[in-house]
C-alpha cells in the first residue's frame, strides 16, 4: 500500500510542480510538460513491478502512435482561445477534436494491421 501511495505522490507532485512553474515561466513550464514525464513514470512503474521489457516495448510503441493524434489538442486549443471562444468551451471542443483524431488514428492503424 505504501508503494502505491508513493507512486501517486510522486506523479501528483510532478503535475503540481509543472503547474506552479508554468505560472512563473510558460517556457519552462511547457518544456517540462512536453517531456513525456507521465509516460516515463508509467514505464518505470511497470518495469519495477514486472521487469517485463516486452510490456514496456509494447507500451512505448503504443504511446508513439497515440502521441500523434494528441497533438490536435495543442493546435485546436490556442486557435479557439485566440478566436475569443470561452476557455471551458475551447477546452471541451479541443478534447472532442482530439478524441476524433484518436478514433481516426486507431482506424488507420487497424487498416494497416498495426495492433496496439
Amino acid at each position: 500500500m505504501i508503494y502505491y501511495a508513493l507512486k501517486v505522490f510522486i506523479s501528483a507532485l510532478l503535475i503540481v510542480a509543472i503547474a506552479e512553474i508554468s505560472k512563473r515561466s510558460s517556457l519552462l513550464g511547457s518544456l517540462l510538460a512536453s517531456i513525456p514525464l507521465v509516460s516515463v513514470l508509467a514505464i518505470i512503474w511497470i518495469y519495477v513491478d514486472t521487469k517485463d521489457v516486452e510490456k514496456i516495448s509494447a507500451l512505448s510503441s503504443s504511446i508513439f502512435w497515440l502521441v500523434i493524434p494528441s497533438l490536435a489538442l495543442f493546435v485546436a486549443l490556442p486557435l479557439l482561445l485566440r478566436q475569443g471562444v470561452a476557455f471551458y468551451l475551447s477546452l471541451g471542443i479541443s478534447i472532442a477534436i482530439t478524441a476524433i483524431c484518436y478514433w481516426l488514428m486507431l482506424a488507420v492503424l487497424g487498416y494497416y494491421n498495426i495492433k496496439l
